[in-house]
């Protein structure tokens, strides 16, 4: 199954953004979501942010990720 993990973007540069993930960074594309800035959130999926979504939707995926896994995706 293949999923999309909520991400905040912390860098921006050209089509690349630095994200947060599980407590690491990784430099990801942001083709496919060209408005998307520092501070965002967006969903991650196959190395793209393929989706802007709100701090709120951020969050509440997060927490659910955790209560289901144990473990957190943004560190």
């Amino acid at each position: 199954m293949c999923i999309a993990v909520p991400v905040r973007v912390l860098v921006v540069e050209g089509d690349r953004a630095t994200i947060e993930i599980a407590g690491g960074t990784r430099v990801v594309s942001k083709k496919l979501v060209p408005e998307i800035k520092a501070g965002d959130y967006g969903l991650l999926h196959a190395g793209f942010i393929i989706q802007k979504v709100s701090p709120e939707q951020a969050r509440e995926t997060l927490a659910l990720y955790e209560e289901i896994y144990g473990q957190s995706t943004s560190g």
